[in-house]
């Protein structure tokens, strides 16, 4: 039997590059994802929503913008996360910006030590506080969760780091946006990288490209946490992120297949999906689509051909 879904809205943008993000889990309601996820045969629970959190810029604090209230909403997602593990359903949060993320993989790695990552977002997120111009901590989570930058963040979990490189493996971001300081990140962690130039190359597979990804992650992980960033998505197809991606990034079909074929996990413990801006898509029809790819992707049947079921 299928598990439960869980969906929790967490509509933040402490740590994002502009407002709109905090409505986006009314907006997805609203585009008929949970009654899209029922009428597909799914299981799913409607947890309702942590407190909105607008944008606002932190001038006292350049390089590191609203560091507190990031920390702050990234504890209350571990908080409530860890909750809805415990009853056995599978949470789909929805945010929001990135940084809550650290809060989900908190949440898993307190549980399961062994807990894998699949980072399916356009960008790889390496910078930490000194590094970049802007100081927004969206472009920082997955540096923080290997254990660089500031306490924090890095510290949110039960251990630093909380998820080592091994356990991570980045899908689908814009080589372009690598700069020399991810580029030392990438190097010295030995991070596994599939760039969106890799996946859609001539003559490539994007979707057993996703399922290699899938099934080399899962070799080592009882558990697994999909982070997927709209902005992923060739942003000519599909602007709804605040950080674009124009004539960059997955098309808007081969991202959704690949959610898809991640979703088979038999291992997937929580889902994560952010940077939807509802501000960008003023008829819904943006949202609708990426709405229908996400109960596609849930109700796709799991994989136990190369994987090893866990539920």
């Amino acid at each position: 039997m299928p598990r439960e879904i869980a969906l929790l809205g967490v509509p933040s943008c402490a740590g994002t590059h502009g407002p709109g993000q905090e409505k986006a889990p009314a907006a997805v309601r609203a585009a008929g994802l949970v009654d899209g996820l029922r009428a597909a045969g799914a299981f799913v629970r409607d947890d309702g929503d942590l407190p909105v959190v607008p944008f606002r810029t932190d001038p006292a604090n350049r390089d590191r913008q609203n560091l507190g209230l990031v920390a702050e909403v990234a504890r209350s997602v571990a908080e409530r996360v860890g909750r809805l593990l415990d009853d056995g359903v599978l949470p789909l949060v929805v945010g929001g910006d990135c940084t809550i993320t650290l809060g989900v993989a908190a949440a898993l790695v307190a549980r399961w030590p062994d807990t894998g990552l699949l980072y399916f977002d356009g960008d790889l997120d390496l910078s930490v506080p000194g590094t970049g111009l802007s100081g927004i901590l969206d472009s920082m989570v997955l540096a923080h969760l290997l254990g660089e930058g500031v306490p924090e963040l890095r510290d949110i979990g039960p251990r630093t780091p909380l998820l080592p490189a091994e356990s991570v493996i980045a899908f689908g971001h814009d080589p372009a946006e690598v700069g020399p300081h991810h580029q030392d990140v990438l190097t010295g962690h030995g991070l596994r990288t599939h760039p969106c130039t890799e996946v859609i190359a001539p003559g490539s597979e994007p979707i057993a490209a996703a399922r290699t990804a899938r099934r080399t992650l899962a070799a080592g992980h009882s558990h697994l946490l999909l982070h997927f960033d709209v902005d992923v998505i060739d942003s000519t197809e599909l602007p709804l992120a605040n950080f674009p991606h124009f004539n960059e990034g997955l098309p808007l079909a081969v991202a959704l297949d690949c959610l898809a074929e991640f979703a088979r996990a038999p291992q997937l413990a929580a889902v994560v999906v952010t940077e939807i801006n509802p501000d960008h898509d003023p008829d819904g029809g943006m949202v609708r689509t990426l709405s229908d790819g996400l109960v596609r992707a849930l109700t796709t049947p799991p994989d136990t051909g190369g994987d090893t079921a866990v539920r």
